[in-house]
């Protein structure tokens, strides 16, 4: 098939950067689906839908019209025809999309929609179920992961604006996440049993980059 590229990991590992920088770097289109999974979580919360009972959940998010750009220099998240980029970011939603996420309508919901984007390929993919679910035939599977203290960190840096985002109370929150991703019965947090492992609790973003694009170039 066409190039696709699938990036899974934890949050705070490094994905989002590094997929972007490859797609950048090869000239591939990029896509984030996990802004998609917090576009209808933001959108719920927005809603006064209950996002931990399943069955209002599932009631609702089939309701807001979520697009995605795929710009690795701009990408762009929408519902309902709104930018939404940056309130999908705060913890309210961060703390609140494992719940969504694991409610089977709508991983079902986002899966076709993350598939209709990929098409033909030339996408670098990244998320949590990309190398076995969204994708499972994509060339190249990276599970890239850091230590829990150096994803915190960077996370913590992310939520800078925020008084309460101190690095212990996001690794708390973090674990907590962790965990319900890595257990939810709908396509859980997991390695691709033939994905490649990056470690880069050691590594700079572009020697991040630099092991993708050379995992890429052997698959040519």
């Amino acid at each position: 098939m066409p190039l696709v590229i699938a990036m899974d990991g934890p949050s705070g590992s490094g994905k989002s950067s590094a997929s972007k920088g490859v797609a950048r770097a090869l000239g591939l289109r990029y896509l984030d689906t996990g802004a998609m999974y917090r576009a209808v979580t933001w959108w719920l919360l927005e809603n006064g839908v209950p996002v931990e009972d399943a069955a209002a959940v599932e009631a609702r998010a089939g309701e807001p019209a979520i697009a995605s750009g795929t710009d690795p220099d701009a990408p762009t998240i929408t519902v309902d025809g709104t930018d939404v980029s940056a309130p999908i970011r705060t913890r309210a939603v961060t703390n609140a999309v494992s719940a969504v996420s694991s409610v089977p309508a709508v991983r079902a919901r986002m899966v076709a929609l993350q598939r209709e984007i990929i098409g033909s390929g030339g996408i670098v993919v990244e998320g949590r179920d990309i190398g076995t679910v969204v994708a499972p035939d994509a060339p190249v599977k990276v599970y890239l992961t850091a230590s829990e203290e150096i994803r915190a960190a960077r996370r913590a840096k992310d939520l800078a604006a925020d008084p309460g985002a101190s690095v212990t109370v996001t690794q708390a929150e973090q674990a907590r996440r962790d965990r319900l991703d890595s257990t939810r019965k709908a396509s859980p947090l997991t390695r691709a049993g033939d994905a490649y492992e990056i470690d880069s609790t050691e590594l700079s973003l572009a020697e991040v980059i630099e092991a993708v694009v050379r995992l890429a170039k052997e698959h040519e």
